[in-house]
């Protein structure tokens, strides 16, 4: 990674626990470690906020350049999976993730807003959000990373583009796989995605095929990110879409108008929860699929199956 991005990165508060690792604190951890609430992955699936690891193993690689996207997508320096020569050790970066969330929440300890019983687990995070920035399928190492942090009693839950259905394919199965759905048709998603590589629609669908056969091995969530007046169309697409990945869970979520996303985008392009919840609502239209929860300080809700082959509480059957 050049110099001059880590020092913007580290700048905008991301620990880094390796070469191209990162963690970064999320707003709801900070909230819930003040008691001022907690994320909806805590409402929906029983994870707590407090105790979750926000982190990337490929913090500067993507093969996309999402229009909706809150970074800074200049400082993307790659679009295909990293050499093993290349990539931070797996197990070494568990350590440092824990050490870099430890480190970041230092000021907590003096914050006579925080409770302190939390702040305490807190240093032990057992919930690791393979998220962040980037697309974590193009970090080599990465079934054997989730494979270390289960080992260790940790919880995984990982977010990808899709664009490595490959990966998918073949790595040890987080306890939640996420793909981002962002389109209904391939016009929409080349618009929005903005994908490097020139087959990513196809990719995109044969993750999703992926992840029909994954979900008898873990627990899968299709995300689309709404933004008003350039997605939130087609819902009987979506449909169609979600049928083919059968997965067990739909979350359906505002565009949020923050960081770089806001040179690329307007305010206007935020949709209220009203507005992602009656969407939402076409979209079971179409699927069997129906609203099962909802979040309305995050603007989402979440769609589950008439029939539900699993519970949406992490460990519950």
């Amino acid at each position: 990674m050049k110099k001059e991005i880590k020092e913007k990165l580290e700048n905008q508060q991301y620990g880094f626990a390796g070469k191209h690792t990162a963690v970064k604190i999320c707003t709801w951890t900070k909230k819930s470690l003040r008691d001022e609430g907690v994320c909806y992955k805590q409402k929906f699936y029983g994870i707590k906020s407090h105790r979750c690891c926000q982190m990337s193993p490929a913090v500067n690689f993507c093969q996309n350049a999402c229009v909706f996207c809150w970074r800074t997508l200049e400082d993307t320096e790659g679009f295909k999976e990293m050499t093993k020569e290349q990539a931070d050790d797996p197990k070494e970066i568990i350590d440092n993730c824990i050490k870099a969330q430890q480190k970041l929440l230092t000021g907590f300890g003096g914050n006579p807003k925080t409770n302190m019983e939390k702040f305490k687990e807190a240093q032990q995070p057992n919930q690791f959000a393979i998220s962040l920035t980037g697309e974590p399928t193009l970090y080599p190492y990465l079934s054997e990373f989730i494979s270390e942090l289960h080992k260790r009693n940790n919880t995984t839950f990982l977010v990808s583009n899709g664009q490595s259905p490959n990966v998918l394919e073949n790595i040890e199965p987080p306890t939640q796989l996420y793909i981002s759905l962002d389109a209904p048709n391939k016009d929409t998603f080349l618009k929005i995605d903005r994908p490097k590589l020139k087959d990513a629609w196809e990719r995109l669908n044969h993750s999703l095929e992926v992840m029909n056969k994954l979900s008898e091995k873990t627990r899968t969530v299709l995300r689309i990110t709404l933004i008003k007046g350039m997605n939130d169309i087609e819902p009987e697409n979506y449909a169609k879409l979600v049928e083919k990945a059968n997965p067990h869970f739909v979350e359906v979520k505002a565009y949020m108008f923050v960081g770089a996303s806001r040179q690329r985008l307007s305010l206007k392009n935020m949709p209220y929860h009203s507005y992602v919840k009656e969407f939402a609502q076409k979209i079971s239209e179409h699927c069997a699929y129906k609203i099962i929860d909802e979040k309305e300080e995050s603007r989402v809700v979440l769609l589950g199956e008439e029939k539900p082959r699993i519970s949406p509480k992490i460990g519950s059957t």
